[in-house]
């Protein structure tokens, strides 16, 4: 029996692997990952999954084959391939959508509008995805005009880390000193979209 395959964003692989381990998925689902870094250019996702599902296909290693992405800033591209290919992806726009579950992350985002989601992965990496990434380290003078509308940093915890907590809460302060919220999620959606797609029914 062939295995399955998960290609997701480089942000959420820690999180597929650490599902996958916990529900002794192991030799019955891989993942493969694109560059997390690609969210700041979303132009580069979809070329680069439809190459690794291409190379995927090609190899006739996997039995069927899921998208571990939202719509990640594609603007419905991303969607539009994946009916094309016949495939199936996690639901929701973003990954704060499917840790916080869909209708808890509208509540959230309903209550402030001026908020800035982190994960897990986005707090550990924030210096190089946001500080270095957007160039604050080296022209600061463009954070207000790229940040300047945020009010409030949510946190939302994939695991309750104490260290991470405080990385999330340094983060707060380099955007120029946001309200702190932290919401400890889990895995949210996501463990649901890891097990159905080891059984071959994640749509």
């Amino acid at each position: 029996m062939k295995p399955n395959l998960i290609i997701g964003c480089g942000a959420i692989a820690q999180e597929l692997v650490a599902l996958i381990k916990a529900n002794g998925l192991q030799g019955g689902l891989e993942v493969t990952a694109l560059p997390a870094i690609w969210h700041n250019t979303p132009e580069k996702i979809l070329p680069g999954l439809k190459e690794k599902v291409a190379a995927a296909q090609a190899s006739d290693k996997y039995e069927k084959i899921y998208i571990g992405y939202a719509d990640c800033g594609t603007g419905g591209l991303l969607d539009r391939y994946i009916d094309e290919e016949g495939l199936e992806r996690i639901g929701g726009d973003h990954c704060y959508a499917f840790y916080a579950g869909q209708a808890r992350f509208s509540e959230l985002f309903e209550q402030e509008l001026g908020t800035f989601y982190l994960t897990d992965y986005l707090a550990r990496h924030f210096d190089r995805l946001i500080i270095q990434g957007y160039k604050l380290d080296t022209h600061p003078e463009l954070l207000p005009m790229m940040f300047g509308h945020y009010s409030k940093l949510v946190y939302l915890a994939q695991v309750d880390d104490p260290e991470l907590d405080e990385l999330a809460r340094q983060a707060a302060d380099k955007l120029g000193g946001l309200a702190y919220e932290r919401h400890i999620t889990g895995y949210g959606e996501l463990a649901t979209f890891v097990r159905a797609a080891a059984g071959g029914e994640a749509g």
